[in-house]
């Protein structure tokens, strides 16, 4: 495939931290994506959840299957786009490593235990996930991966962090933007969570179909399905309006970021780089109506009892491991007990904690549950 001048190209590509030979048979950004895949944190996000705790049943949505399908839509924007596709998939594939178990409720819990030890944000993890904490290869530590893939990873950071990552965190500190497999990664992605939660939600009967009618871009799509298959059952009902409602953002995206690149005319992924605001956006009525989706989300099905419930418990849980580790480190894993032992040799505090939350964070849901199990009910002794 042709790709435009304004995409990424293996050619012109800020390269490795440490320098490899380049595959006889694979580009950069292909191998990129295949020690994504290969990796262990890659593995657990299959029992990693987005809203759901991981036992509550199998239907809905892991961080596996979600980054699956923000993968999926990556490549197809990215094929209309011109833009590198295996680039995009790798940056899709990658973007939640980080995560946490119990989703947002383990990253505010372990955020709040951290909060004196720099915090805890779950797209810097992601990055040092694939830098540091992945042990695979004889040459390096973590996956080496491109400069262009961990760009697309490190979505956002504050200044203070910025200054400490290097080449990845001059764009924040030069108010630089990411290249556009980067930029279109991140809206593929709040695409696909917004409109499966919608799905989990309908699922789980958190939340009702004469609710979601007061969404404009539910009751959009759900007109046209009515109208068109008014005998159909419900669950293909919901399936048929939520792909049309992702129809429907995906080319009101690709349609304003072509007018923007017609605009702009980048020559280049520096010049894209060089722009003051992104390049990949929706139009403004997508935006509104994007918005309407959100806060229908966080008030009926974020704030839900059974959902609260879920996060009180996931927030007791990371907090009292936290707090475990950090003042028994003996209760760890033997390897995480040799690499706190090596923060205390230097003396410095702050290793010791960051390390507890790699640990933590690099759980699963129910691994973290069976961590405190162990911990702390004396019926379970070993």
């Amino acid at each position: 495939m042709q790709l435009a001048p304004y995409a990424a190209q293996q050619s012109t590509s800020r390269g490795r931290r440490f320098a490899e030979d380049t595959p006889m048979y694979r580009t950069d950004y292909q191998r990129d994506r295949d020690r994504i895949v290969h990796s262990s944190a890659f593995r657990r996000l299959e029992y990693k959840t987005q809203v759901f705790v991981n036992h509550e049943g199998d239907m809905f949505r892991t961080r596996l299957t979600h980054s699956i399908e923000v993968a999926q839509l990556s490549r197809s924007i990215a094929r209309i786009l011109e833009l590198n596709e295996d680039l995009s998939e790798t940056i899709a594939l990658a973007h939640d490593l980080g995560h946490t178990p119990f989703g947002h409720a383990g990253q505010d819990a372990l955020n709040a235990s951290m909060k004196d030890y720099g915090g805890f944000e779950h797209n810097l993890q992601s990055l040092r996930t694939v830098d540091k904490l992945e042990h695979r290869y004889a040459d390096f530590p973590g996956l080496n991966l491109t400069f262009e893939s961990r760009e697309g990873i490190l979505k956002h950071c504050s200044i203070k962090n910025a200054k400490q990552l290097g080449d990845v965190g001059e764009r924040f500190i030069n108010k630089q933007q990411p290249g556009l497999e980067a930029q279109t990664v991140n809206l593929a992605d709040e695409i696909a969570y917004n409109n499966h939660d919608v799905d989990d939600g309908l699922r789980s009967g958190l939340i009702t179909i004469d609710q979601l009618l007061e969404v404009s871009l539910f009751k959009e799509q759900y007109n046209i399905v009515q109208q068109q298959y008014p005998e159909l059952d419900q669950r293909r009902q919901v399936h048929e309006i939520i792909r049309r409602m992702i129809n429907r953002q995906v080319v009101d995206l690709i349609d304003t970021t072509k007018a923007n690149l017609e605009q702009a005319k980048p020559q280049s992924i520096d010049d894209v780089r060089e722009q003051n605001k992104p390049l990949a956006h929706f139009s403004h009525e997508m935006q509104e109506m994007n918005l309407e989706l959100k806060r229908f989300l966080r008030t009926q099905m974020y704030s839900h009892y059974r959902v609260h419930r879920m996060s009180a418990k996931a927030t007791h849980i990371i907090q009292q491991l936290f707090t475990a580790f950090l003042n028994d480190p003996k209760l760890l894993n033997p390897k995480y007990q040799q690499i706190i032992a090596d923060k205390e040799d230097n003396g410095a505090e702050l290793g010791k904690a960051r390390a507890v939350a790699d640990y933590i964070a690099g759980m699963t849901d129910r691994y973290a549950i069976a961590e405190y199990g162990k911990i702390f009910n004396p019926s379970e002794l070993t």
